[in-house]
């Protein structure tokens, strides 16, 4: 399974207005500057949030968008699959030989565990302590 940039720049906005939860609304522009992203592109992904209920439009002078839910209560997991869809490693996984059906279905389980086990809370509060002992994998 890779996740495209849909579903990374769509994390990207949610933690940053997770970051600034509670202190009112957070523009696009904003969050694509402090990123070095696309605005344009930020406002495709931002729609299919907003449909999911996970994000709100402020209308106004001072406006933008602020999380639907408490940061603690919205999971990566429910953010990817709004804009990724389904989490698979691999598509038609029940015409699969009973031995990798298991293996990829074990795959996917470990992954949606990761997915939906971190919040967007834990990811706002993440800080770098500059030390990287973890390895990279690929899945």
């Amino acid at each position: 399974m890779k996740i495209s940039t849909k579903g990374r720049y769509g994390l990207t906005i949610m933690i940053e207005l997770a970051k600034k939860h509670g202190e009112g609304p957070t523009s696009l522009k904003s969050i694509a500057q402090t990123n070095d992203l696309s605005e344009h592109y930020l406002e495709q992904l931002i729609a299919p949030l907003r449909n999911a209920g996970l994000v709100r439009s402020i209308r106004g002078a001072y406006g933008g968008y602020v999380l639907g839910h408490e940061p603690a209560d919205i999971t990566s997991g429910d953010i990817i699959r709004v804009l990724e869809g389904p989490i698979s490693p691999v598509e038609g996984i029940e015409d699969e030989e009973p031995a990798k059906r298991e293996l990829w279905m074990r795959i996917r389980d470990a992954v949606k565990e990761v997915l939906d086990s971190t919040t967007l809370e834990d990811l706002a509060n993440h800080t770098d302590s500059g030390e990287s002992d973890a390895y990279m994998f690929y899945i």
